[in-house]
């Protein structure tokens, strides 16, 4: 927490869906760090320490998303992080999250209401 607000980290190489993650977030209220690669999440978690992560499962490359996950996990990272993906429903089926260290994964297009009761309910366990 950063002056009383939750700070999500999203990390995502489409400006774009940042952007509409970053919109959404500051406007309920949470402090939102983002980056468009794997190597600048690293670096922007470090200097944010976030509340959660939201991860885009493909990025630079096909497997960006996880290998920035185990990243993270190496480092000691106890913050809940989803993936995004555009394959989510599909991918839900077939990967135990938990093995991956993530809280679970969100298929893109994001509903805002869907992302904004998730965040509520985790954060607020926090």
């Amino acid at each position: 927490m950063l002056n009383g607000k939750h700070v999500i980290l999203c990390v995502d190489d489409d400006p774009d869906i940042l952007e509409a993650l970053r919109v959404v977030l500051e406007a309920n209220g949470y402090i939102v760090g983002t980056a468009t690669s794997a190597e600048e999440g690293l670096r922007v978690y470090k200097e944010m320490k976030p509340d959660l992560l939201i991860v885009d499962l493909m990025m630079e490359e096909i497997d960006a998303g996880t290998r920035f996950v185990k990243e993270l996990q190496a480092m000691g990272n106890k913050a809940p992080i989803y993936i995004l993906s555009s394959t989510g429903d599909n991918l839900q089926a077939a990967i135990d999250f938990s093995e991956l260290g993530l809280s679970g994964v969100f298929q893109k297009p994001i509903k805002p209401d869907t992302l904004l009761a998730l965040l509520k309910a985790k954060l607020k366990k926090q």
